[in-house]
């Protein structure tokens, strides 16, 4: 059993039970769906503008809208805004968004139906990241009276006209207090938040949510966990609020937001949620309604497995298990070492017709083409599943598939398909209860094993797997099971047999299944194994779907889930009534011309508050300073000021080359742009 309890059970998805906060109208709690949320971007002291906004989202199913409130302008005009929406019928609960304003978020609470506010800056509205030096920690503890005394009035008000709080603390912006003392963890996270709760439960005021956003999930995971860990040891019962802050757009922002937010859905945790994409906020809304269908399906089935020994996890310390890479062997014709990856395995599914347009095949497994034949690039599928493989009468198909092999693009095949047509140097796949019963040999001109395993073979089958000694196993979790637990229950008898074999979780999508669709469950179901370091990659499939989007989806779960990076990370803010430029359009400038730099991360932020605070894991900043200029930042740090709109780009860009992280834009051959126009 795992020592640190954050949630009901590690064996099926069983709601976390919690206490009814009331945000208006709409209840939050584990007796009620999830409620979802989104935030306008729009000036707030354009009350029209943001009413018309506010309808949109709520007409596109948000439960909760949150606006920001930066000063006592907008204060005013949230009045407005509170009264326009009630008579245009529109009853939906609105949050205001408060960070450093103790003043305003007493004001707004007149209007509003609940206050977020952000612990790292809500009472110390330092911006910098100065370290203090606490020799006593009753100096630490002494500067808590300044948390009460400044909390209380807002708490006291809350609860006289029965508001709500989030107490909403972000990674990226803990105050210098928390950081000197705790550092830049999910502890510090947590305690900052318990701070503020204490105020509250010594007013004997309820009315309250938790929230513990990252831009990071594996950090954000965490950090969630332990604050629902330390509820259940205080008896504690709070709603958590869940979110990746500044996940960005299209599909890393549902990817990295589906790890995040998925993961905890299916442990039981969550109760209100917002997908934070650089976006139209109503466009937040499907990605929420599917992460939600997603938990409610999960909680209501109770699907799971038999309770087991549970010691693979430790919610406390990150460490990856990462399975044996392929030795070369003596003999062998094809290198084998390049069937898996260091940082994290991509493979794909190639059917008989793709191969009947090697070309188009190979441009869609990433590969780069010289003269028609493939060569491995840095975003290439590391090797290919056939299950029909073709027959070796199709001269043209086998071709393909030799082509792949040279260059380490292995092909991988069913034990009885190669058994009755060999392919030379092919990696024969067979189910683990096959093999284990044993008897079986390899076919003619293979010499390695795949081992497919579904969740349901006994303890002393998946144990035999150390003997049989495969290249790779292929975890393919049978349709009706929780694939979240019936993995870990896999890896918890992989260790404790020791079995060393890497392990790639083979996602299987029925055809014609939307490609949002597959993006939230992928992130959800096995980003939610791998955030836990349980996993070397992924192959996710669906019938008739584009083989490059399958790719670039099992690519960009590994990179949100810090394993292996193939393309810039950005770290966009959704934008919001602070935002001093068009986030959207700057986050696209900014991306078509950097977006070839593998292993560096770019923040786009809209003002001072998304700024620094905001992009703890970003090696270069982009923030909106001022109206029409803009900040850059190395780290934490700015390292240019005020610079016009206008050059902001290319100064960027040039700040890169300073410290080394810039290379040229690949040149694209022209027999691929050829190919690429073509299809």
């Amino acid at each position: 059993m795992i020592l640190n309890k954050y949630c009901e059970s590690v064996f099926k998805t069983q709601r976390r039970p919690t206490r009814t906060v009331m945000i208006g109208k709409v209840p939050v709690g584990s007796e009620h769906r999830i409620a979802l949320q989104t935030m306008t971007t729009t000036d707030t002291r354009n009350v029209q503008a943001t009413v018309d906004q506010v309808k949109k989202c709520a007409d596109a199913g948000a439960d909760i809208v949150r606006i920001t409130v930066q000063g006592k302008k907008e204060a005013e005009a949230c009045m407005h805004i509170r009264e326009q929406l009630f008579k245009d019928r529109y009853d939906v609960p609105l949050v205001a968004d408060i960070h450093f304003q103790p003043t305003v978020a007493m004001m707004v609470a007149d209007a509003f139906e609940k206050i977020r506010i952000n612990p790292g800056n809500f009472v110390d509205g330092r911006k910098s990241f100065d370290v203090i030096n606490y020799d006593d920690p009753r100096e630490f503890e002494a500067e808590r009276e300044l948390i009460e005394e400044t909390f209380t009035p807002l708490v006291l008000k809350c609860k006289e006209l029965g508001r709500a709080i989030r107490i909403g603390t972000n990674h990226g912006s803990l105050s210098a207090r928390i950081l000197s003392f705790y550092g830049d963890t999910p502890r510090g996270m947590v305690e900052s938040a318990f701070e503020f709760a204490d105020v509250c439960r010594k007013h004997d005021y309820h009315n309250f949510v938790f929230s513990m956003k990252a831009s990071n999930p594996l950090v954000m995971v965490q950090a969630y966990r332990l604050l629902a860990e330390e509820q259940y040891k205080k008896g504690w019962d709070y709603p958590l609020h869940l979110g990746v802050t500044e996940a960005g757009e299209g599909e890393d922002g549902r990817m990295k937001s589906a790890i995040g937010i998925g993961a905890l859905l299916m442990d039981g945790l969550g109760d209100t949620i917002r997908v934070s994409l650089t976006e139209d906020p109503e466009y937040e809304i499907d990605p929420c309604k599917r992460l939600a269908g997603l938990g409610e399906s999960a909680w209501s089935t109770g699907l799971g497995v038999a309770p087991f020994s549970e010691t693979t996890r430790d919610t406390h310390t990150f460490k990856r298990r990462v399975g044996d890479l392929p030795v070369q062997r003596e003999g062998e014709d094809l290198d084998f070492r390049g069937a898996l990856h260091r940082d994290g395995t991509v493979y794909s599914a190639v059917s008989a017709a793709d191969l009947k347009q090697p070309e188009f095949t190979y441009k869609k497994l990433g590969a780069k083409l010289s003269v028609g034949m493939p060569f491995k690039d840095i975003a290439t599928s590391d090797s290919i599943l056939v299950r029909e493989l073709p027959p070796s009468s199709d001269k043209d198909g086998r071709r393909a598939l030799r082509r792949l092999q040279e260059v380490t693009t292995h092909v991988i095949a069913p034990l009885d398909a190669l058994a009755r047509d060999p392919l030379p140097g092919a990696i024969a796949l067979v189910p683990l209860k096959q093999a284990a019963a044993g008897g079986l040999t390899l076919p003619e001109g293979s010499s390695r094993w795949a081992i497919e395993v579904d969740g349901s073979e006994s303890e002393e089958q998946l144990a035999a797997i150390r003997g049989l000694g495969p290249i790779v196993v292929l975890l393919n979790i049978a349709d009706g099971v929780s694939r979240l637990h019936a993995s870990r229950r896999v890896f918890d008898v992989l260790k404790r047999h020791e079995v060393t074999a890497p392990v790639i979780h083979n996602i299987r999508f029925p055809a014609g299944t939307h490609r949002d669709e597959i993006v939230i469950n992928t992130g959800s179901l096995v980003g939610g194994l791998l955030v836990d370091g349980l996993g070397d990659g992924a192959l996710v499939e669906c019938p008739g779907e584009d083989l490059d989007f399958l790719r670039t989806t099992a690519f960009g779960l590994l990179q949100g889930c810090r394993m292996r990076n193939i393309k810039t990370e950005y770290v966009s803010c959704p934008s919001c009534g602070r935002t001093l430029f068009n986030l959207q359009e700057v986050t696209d400038q900014i991306r078509q011309r950097t977006g070839h730099l593998p292993g560096v991360a770019i923040a786009v932020m809209g003002c001072i508050v998304n700024g620094p605070g905001e992009m703890a894991d970003a090696d270069f900043g982009y923030v909106g300073g001022a109206p029409g200029k803009i900040d850059l930042y190395v780290g934490k740090e700015v390292v240019r000021r005020a610079i016009p709109m206008e050059s902001a780009c290319d100064q960027l860009i040039e700040l890169i080359k300073e410290h080394g992280r810039w290379v040229e834009p690949p040149v694209v051959e022209e027999e691929t742009k050829e190919l690429v126009a073509a299809a």
